[in-house]
């Protein structure tokens, strides 16, 4: 009996070149999350200049993304050009922003049918360029185009041309890399219903939006700070985290191991002040197009870029009572593949390990926003304050609400209190715990709400100014009755030590 494996049949199925690529291609892609991908190849080559130009005054209307990173040979951009180029279970350095390494391929063929690459190495005066076109891939064979000197010249040329024509040009700007988009076909069919000027407009304010909010950390960095121009504008960043304001708080952080990587959580809360703020157009709680119901929920960043914002990913509901609540989650490059993102960097799946944290952790940011916004019982936070941005008041928490107060931190207060005895001190202290009692009994009736203030005097300060009070012969009566509230104290709470010397008072 032969029993040799019978020798196996197979057949060619390469599949359709033009066909796999317009299918990848739909990955979600919106026209600004397309840019952020290949900002993210800009980063990961270390440039900190990055340039975008939107030609519509020919057609097809072209878009140049330029950077000044370390650049490739053309050994490097015939590999950077291939499907896919690299596996997505390879070690990747920190500053690596991407996994797949379909990225800048599939952002590109979702928004263009042709796109080329010029590049060059950093220092290095010789340009390469490969060329992706639809039309060439119709013959179901893997073309990419070997660009020749006269086309780079010409490509080189055209960007030269229109990123003069521009204004707010960066200095000392050298490109080394430029992708071109030719033919914006989604973004023409969308010109083509709307007003042209005006359209292109408000998609660059699409677009600006985005940027500075998904890469803001890398537009604040204090060393090689990232510079973002589109057209004629320099972009600033956004921080949705803007930990400067001194009520903008924060629950304690969770960090646990999550793969080979690990994940941290932290909640924070925006003041009940940044609704009203937000309605008035004030950008420092939100961007220009977004409400704080829309900037609600969680932010994941992954390496410093911001990859998911906004709304809860299905662990709870949007609510307006919910609209002071911000979650950030830090990741790793090693760890995103458990959480499933996708090459867009537009959706992430928390896995099933993770839910029962998540869920838990936003209970209590749930319960610490709903406070917030109805006023309540807001626990104390840390609250770093800015010393550069100093107010004669200033508003913290306390177990009641968000109370008023005089800020001793303020330069003329601080100065008189170093110029005072001991005894003036206290007076003084007194006297400013009882202003700040007074004003916020006010505030409280206006709003329906507590805010009473226990005082920060200490009972040395109190004993210092109840015996000025009796040798000036005021009553024990009189100081329990109309000085002692006024400090934000019930008698009862009173140190032993004061309530001893008021008992020996007449």
């Amino acid at each position: 009996m032969n029993n040799e494996p019978k020798e196996a049949n197979f057949e060619d199925v390469t599949p359709n070149p033009e066909f796999l690529i317009k299918s990848i291609s739909e990955q979600g892609y919106s026209f600004e999350a397309a840019i952020a991908d290949l900002i993210d190849n800009s980063i990961s080559a270390d440039a900190d200049k990055v340039e975008i130009l939107i030609d519509t005054d020919t057609e097809p209307f072209t878009l140049f993304l330029a950077d000044n990173g370390k650049g490739m040979d053309e050994t490097q951009l015939k590999n950077c050009m291939r499907f896919p180029s690299q596996s997505p279970d390879v070690n990747r350095l920190d500053n690596d922003l991407g996994r797949f390494g379909l990225g800048m391929k599939t952002a590109s063929f979702s928004q263009t049918r042709k796109f080329t690459t010029v590049s060059r190495p950093r220092a290095s005066g010789l340009f390469s360029a490969r060329t992706w076109d639809l039309e060439l891939l119709k013959n179901n064979k893997w073309n990419l185009l070997v660009n020749s000197s006269e086309d780079v010249t010409n490509i080189l040329e055209q960007y030269k041309c229109i990123s003069c024509s521009r204004i707010n040009s960066f200095s000392d700007f050298e490109a080394n890399t430029i992708i071109i988009w030719e033919g914006l076909y989604k973004f023409e069919q969308y010109l083509e219903e709307k007003n042209r000027e005006e359209a292109l407009y408000k998609e660059i304010d699409i677009i600006s939006e985005h940027l500075r909010l998904v890469f803001h950390r890398f537009m604040e960095k204090q060393d090689r700070k990232l510079q973002i121009r589109i057209n004629n504008q320099l972009l600033t960043p956004f921080n949705p985290f803007p930990i400067k304001e001194n009520d903008f708080r924060s629950l304690e952080f969770r960090k646990r191991k999550f793969g080979d990587d690990s994940i941290k959580i932290e909640g924070f809360i925006l003041p009940s002040r940044s609704i009203k703020e937000a309605k008035q157009g004030l950008s420092i709680w939100t961007t220009k197009k977004r409400s704080l119901m829309d900037m609600e929920g969680i932010y994941i960043y992954r390496a410093d870029r911001l990859i998911l914002f906004g709304g809860w990913n299905g662990l709870i509901k949007k609510a307006p009572r919910l609209q002071l609540a911000r979650l950030q989650v830090e990741i790793g490059n090693n760890a995103d593949h458990l959480l499933h993102l996708n090459v867009a960097k537009s959706q992430v799946i928390i896995p099933h390990e993770l839910k029962n944290a998540f869920q838990g952790y936003i209970d209590d940011l749930k319960l610490e926003a709903e406070k917030e916004f109805f006023n309540r019982g807001i626990r104390q936070f840390n609250e770093p304050k800015d010393s550069s941005n100093i107010h004669l008041f200033e508003r913290r928490t306390s177990s009641k609400g968000p109370v008023l107060e005089i800020n001793k931190d303020f330069e003329l207060i601080k100065s008189l209190l170093c110029d005072l005895d001991k005894q003036q001190s206290s007076k003084l202290n007194m006297l400013l715990s009882m202003v700040n009692t007074r004003i916020n009994k006010i505030r409280s009736t206006q709003v329906n709400q507590d805010f009473s203030v226990a005082s920060d005097l200490t009972e040395e300060e109190l004993i210092i100014n109840i015996k000025d009070l009796v040798k000036r012969g005021v009553d024990s009566t009189t100081i329990q009755k109309f000085v002692i509230p006024e400090l934000g104290f019930n008698v009862e709470s009173l140190p032993e030590g004061v309530l001893e010397l008021l008992k020996g008072v007449k």
